[in-house]
């Protein structure tokens, strides 16, 4: 079985073939039970989440039919991890052969999902933000905030990257890892008036008060929600999902755990059908995405198992090579 680290995860993957390999698995399909989710309540602190993420799928990275790959992912949330320097996602990846079972690999959890969900974002981007959009706005300053800066800059034309942080040494940090790369990055204090500038707003935070008000999003603005993955965790307000027309990775996902989607059509502000589609959509045209210059579109992500074991597969084949 290949032990894969974070180091090496990194080495292997670059954002093209990431995003092209989510992108595959959602056109062609994967089979991805309900995952399980639990609360792990703690004596002290905030209660911690275990997630058990399985799928299993009869093609490649590539969608050779041939073979065929099972993998579960076991990931920790613990929101207190801030506080003793460690990220509060934490977790490991089980690869299997789809045929007889046998392990293939052990991946580092923390970083395969760091690729995956930040290419998931990107993916929906392609669809979803205006082809001219250079202005982007990265809301939180944990492990995914990079990620999602280098993602976005992978399919968009990024000149200038803000970060915003409730702790403003943290944007300093992410702000200062960016620039070292050659991103025009700056860490940014006043929030709104970025927001109200920007082409594409990204948020992977654990807040659970929106932070993104839909009076500031400008037309033609692309928002990008992920750290809300519960019911009672948001990101944005009302009137940024009313106005949007409003796009997620999984609808079996997002309207069940999305506290973004869940709050507003439990208060009655909109309906299921206000979410117009998935990336199973986008990625098969079944449903257009952005139709307009001047629209505000939105994607909501939870995750989703799928991605994981794309992401998987691609990293072992890669090492493998």
């Amino acid at each position: 079985m290949k032990l894969v680290s974070p180091a090496e995860v990194d080495s292997l993957l670059n954002w093209p073939d990431m995003i092209s390999a989510i992108e595959l698995a959602f056109r062609q399909g994967m089979i991805q039970p309900v995952r399980h989710h639990h609360t792990v309540d703690r004596p002290d602190g905030a209660a911690s989440t275990l997630l058990l993420m399985p799928a299993w799928s009869d093609f490649d990275a590539l969608g050779d039919s041939s073979k065929g790959y099972m993998g579960v992912k076991i990931v920790t949330v613990s929101p207190d991890n801030g506080a003793v320097s460690k990220p509060a996602v934490m977790g490991v990846y089980l690869l299997l052969d789809g045929k007889t079972g046998e392990p293939r690999a052990l991946i580092d959890g923390q970083r395969l999902t760091l690729w995956r969900t930040a290419g998931a974002s990107a993916l929906a981007a392609r669809y979803l933000a205006r082809k001219d959009a250079s202005r982007l706005v990265v809301l939180g300053a944990g492990a995914l905030s990079g990620f999602l800066a280098r993602a976005h800059s992978a399919i968009r034309p990024i000149e200038e990257i803000s970060i915003w942080n409730r702790t403003f040494a943290g944007a300093e940090k992410v702000a200062a890892e960016l620039v070292a790369e050659g991103f025009n990055a700056k860490a940014i204090k006043d929030k709104d008036a970025a927001i109200a500038e920007a082409d594409i707003i990204t948020a992977g935070t654990l807040s659970t008060e929106p932070l993104i008000l839909g009076k500031h999003l400008k037309p033609g603005a692309h928002v990008d929600l992920i750290g809300a993955f519960t019911p009672t965790m948001r990101e944005s307000d009302d009137e940024c999902i009313q106005r949007a027309r409003v796009f997620v990775d999984t609808k079996d996902g997002a309207l069940k755990e999305g506290g973004d989607i869940v709050q507003p059509i439990k208060a009655g502000v909109v309906d299921s059908s206000h979410v117009i589609g998935d990336l199973f959509d986008l990625t098969r045209g079944t449903i257009k995405g952005r139709q307009s210059a001047d629209e505000i579109t939105l994607f909501k992500s939870v995750g989703a198992a799928l991605e994981d074991l794309a992401a998987g597969i691609l990293v072992y084949e890669k090492a493998m090579a």
